[in-house]
């Protein structure tokens, strides 16, 4: 007899349609699986195998083929076990396949019957949604990933015989509650508030530009002037997530096998170690999965001590910061993972680290320094749109009783910001300044004649590029939306300009 059920893979954060067909006739006791499977999938036997005996079920004694259609497309993983196994007790007549519930079936079977937890989950079933289907059976484990689909019947089970009973109508499940998404959330950051930083005005004033409009933003100074204090407290002050930017960071982390509790509700915040490697920031390796910056996809990549990475691993940045996307190409496949990140780094200029510094003494050369800060290349530097100062802080600042602006404060005027730009981009997409077009510069950064001007003699003095001028214009808009102003002013465009400080003075 052969039994069709219906299931589904993914090829990085898209699903795709698998139907599993189980064809089950007399003869030589045989298990093949045909199908572009890998090793993971073919490994299916012994576990399908057991988890049918230790169900209560009888393992059929027949020749067993196993197709996974389409048989053009790689099959990865262990998620079809569950299909198979239904499909095997449908063609053996152990349960009624006419009146078996046509649902979308995935989840990886243990040895004693338990439907264990899975990879991917949320891109397979939002694929599966946009094509029609609407009943889910999958893994206990995974409801939480999908408590926000809405008009998906998701039927959550722990055991094969429960999915069995439920698929052949002996027991009566309800389909999983769906949640509304929250959008005001509130996270802890006690021990990283902005009010513990002593001192660093500018900086932190940088910091609240960069976030409000998701800015890239370098800080240079002297070793324990508080660079990573800052940016470690940068959580406590990142604007609400909108549903569709949360679901977009947890189909990435579902894929990756790092999505915590059940899904993402905190702009993600990932420091990779300067010994990371291409791969792992970019993403790659046999099965193409997403590196460190897709899993920062809308939230933050803190690179501390920037000149400590490899050269060649920073410039395969250039590209995701300039289209908010990188395409990890390999021999059998190829696929582009959402890359639209807040860059934030941090360095030291020079091997000493007090070049610069108001309360310490330089001992590195001309050349040393020159040597240092040219393991930054010019066109990765002029992506990066905010370069600010930070100095050591004085005995005095750091015997202060009084605490300084608290991240709640900062937060709200960022929060306040966001929504101007979501209300100003909500016919495109966008979702902030950083992400402004050229077209979207010409319509949104008009300047006054004063601001011109401005801009025209800071051009010739600093030799911008004309990606800086792009970038300088993003950010006065940026301040400008956080003085609640509806034009950019000579004011704005002056803040946005003290921003070039490599353009200025660390010139590489």
């Amino acid at each position: 007899m052969l039994a069709l059920i219906k299931s589904y893979g993914v090829k990085g954060i898209e699903g795709f349609p698998v139907m599993a067909e189980v064809d089950m006739h007399a003869g030589m006791p045989t298990y093949d699986i045909v199908g572009l499977a890998d090793t993971a999938v073919k490994e299916s036997k012994e576990r399908v195998r057991s988890a049918i005996k230790n169900s209560g079920y009888n393992y059929p004694v027949a020749s067993c083929v196993i197709n996974l259609a389409p048989a053009d497309v790689k099959k990865e993983g262990s998620l079809y076990d569950l299909p198979i196994a239904i499909g095997m007790l449908a063609a053996s007549k152990q349960i009624p396949y006419e009146n078996l519930k046509k649902a979308v079936m995935i989840g990886e079977l243990s040895l004693n019957g338990e439907v264990r937890k899975i990879n991917g989950i949320l891109p397979m079933i939002i694929s599966a949604r946009q094509q029609g289907e609407n009943v889910f059976v999958i893994p206990k484990a995974n409801s939480d990933e999908a408590v926000f689909i809405e008009g998906a019947q998701i039927y959550p089970v722990a055991t094969l015989r429960e999915a069995v009973e439920f698929l052949t109508g002996q027991t009566e499940m309800q389909p999983l509650e769906t949640r509304s998404w929250q959008k005001d959330l509130q996270f802890n950051h006690s021990d990283n508030d902005f009010k513990y930083i002593k001192g660093q005005f500018a900086a932190k004033r940088a910091m609240e530009i960069a976030v409000a409009g998701g800015h890239n933003i370098i800080m240079i100074g002297p070793p324990g002037a508080g660079k990573t204090m800052i940016a470690r407290a940068v959580p406590s002050i990142m604007p609400n997530m909108t549903f569709e930017e949360a679901l977009e960071v947890a189909k990435i982390h579902s894929v990756s096998g790092q999505l915590e509790n059940g899904f993402v509700y905190e702009r993600p915040f990932r420091t990779p170690h300067h010994s990371a490697t291409m791969v792992a920031l970019t993403g790659g390796g046999n099965k193409a999965k997403p590196g460190e910056i897709s899993l920062a996809h809308n939230g933050v990549l803190f690179l501390d001590e920037l000149p400590e990475y490899n050269r060649q691993t920073l410039e395969t940045l250039r590209q995701p910061l300039e289209d908010g996307q990188i395409t990890v190409a390999r021999n059998a496949i190829s696929i582009t993972y959402p890359a639209d990140f807040m860059l934030i780094a941090s360095m030291n200029p020079c091997p000493c680290g007090n070049y610069g510094s108001a309360t310490a003494e330089c001992k590195c050369s001309a050349a040393q320094i020159h040597k240092y800060l040219s393991k930054l290349s010019g066109p990765l530097l002029d992506r990066i749109d905010i370069h600010v100062e930070v100095d050591n802080v004085t005995y005095d600042q750091l015997q202060e009783d009084t605490l300084a602006e608290s991240s709640e404060a900062i937060r709200k005027r960022v929060n306040k910001a966001r929504e101007i730009q979501l209300e100003r981009f909500k016919a495109n997409g966008r979702t902030c300044n950083a992400q402004m077009t050229s077209s979207d510069i010409k319509k949104y950064c008009k300047l006054d004649h004063q601001s011109v001007q401005l801009v025209e003699e800071s051009f010739a003095k600093l030799n911008l590029s004309a990606r800086a001028y792009n970038r300088i214009l993003k950010v006065a808009r940026t301040i400008a939306d956080l003085e609640g102003s509806q034009n950019i002013t000579v004011r704005h465009i002056a803040e946005s300009l003290q921003y070039r400080t490599l353009d200025r003075k660390y010139r590489v």
